[in-house]
């Protein structure tokens, strides 16, 4: 929890909010990437949105198995759809 006192750029904030709204990435992604376990993404996510949009991903993702990695089905080896990113 002593992580979510760091001050992210706006790019990284973003791109955490962005991961943490997606039903493929896992919690897990974003702490290898950010270092925030998913308690402190759910602080994360309280301190950088409006409080009815927390509520409603808190809604969304809770007891999401694709949040999860150990939740998952053992087939699904990526965190993302392989059309999300168009280059």
């Amino acid at each position: 929890m002593a992580k979510t006192a760091l001050t992210f750029n706006e790019g990284d904030t973003s791109r955490i909010i962005e991961m943490a709204w997606e039903d493929r990435t896992p919690f897990d992604a974003i702490e290898r990437l950010y270092g925030l376990n998913e308690s402190a993404v759910i602080d994360f996510m309280r301190a950088n949105m409006k409080p009815s949009s927390f509520r409603m991903w808190r809604k969304r993702v809770v007891n999401r198995a694709t949040k999860h990695v150990a939740r998952r089905e053992p087939g699904v080896k990526r965190a993302y759809c392989p059309t999300q990113y168009k280059h």
